[in-house]
């Protein structure tokens, strides 16, 4: 089951770690080590045509959706 969530499509993003300790001498450029960025997501009951649907949902988006419900 993929970690995307189901209003945005926020899915996984791929990045790079930059270790700040130089292995040896300085001319060397320091280690790059691949990481992963996972969207925050929570299961929440939502409303859809008045009847409720449970969904993953990104804090980005959950916190757009109580705002639009105020």
């Amino acid at each position: 089951m993929p970690a995307v969530c189901d209003l945005c499509v926020k899915g996984t993003a791929f990045g790079r770690n930059i270790r700040h300790r130089h292995s040896g001498r300085w001319q060397r450029k320091a280690p790059r080590t691949s990481r992963v960025f996972r969207p925050n997501l929570h299961h929440q009951t939502v409303y859809v045509g008045g009847q409720p649907v449970r969904l993953r949902v990104c804090t980005r988006c959950l916190r757009t959706l109580t705002k639009a419900a105020v």
